[in-house]
């Protein structure tokens, strides 16, 4: 008996995981607008979310939460979006991870026949 209450607990447990880590999956719908940066590919800001996206070239997004609309304005105008983020966004809000980064893989995928560049390289087949 005890043991069966033990494997409901887990259960339980594992459900409950389950379910936080799919409620703080997010699917963009802000618009982002392509940026001039070495790091940085793309940012969007929501009024009426009072949130900003931001969209690095690795492909990895981050949303931003409680960001005033003045900040992203001087986000757009500063002659250094990396620095920018780094000076004035990146640890000063809460934030979630939106979009997974896109793999080395994906970047060089599909050349032919269904496989990537960096599979050929790994088997030694050219």
């Amino acid at each position: 008996m005890q043991r069966y209450a033990t494997l409901v607990v887990i259960a339980l447990l594992t459900l409950g995981t389950a379910s936080a880590s799919e409620q703080r999956q997010i699917s963009s719908r802000i618009a982002r607008q392509s940026v001039h940066s070495h790091v940085l590919a793309a940012v969007g800001y929501s009024k009426r979310l009072h949130a900003l996206e931001v969209e690095f070239i690795s492909g990895a997004i981050y949303r931003y939460s409680d960001v005033p609309p003045q900040l992203y304005r001087d986000f757009l105008s500063a002659a250094s979006k990396a620095q920018f983020y780094d000076a004035n966004v990146r640890g000063h809000f809460p934030s979630v991870h939106v979009k997974p980064p896109r793999s080395r893989i994906e970047l060089t995928a599909d050349y032919a026949g269904g496989r990537s560049r960096n599979q050929d390289l790994t088997t030694n087949k050219h």
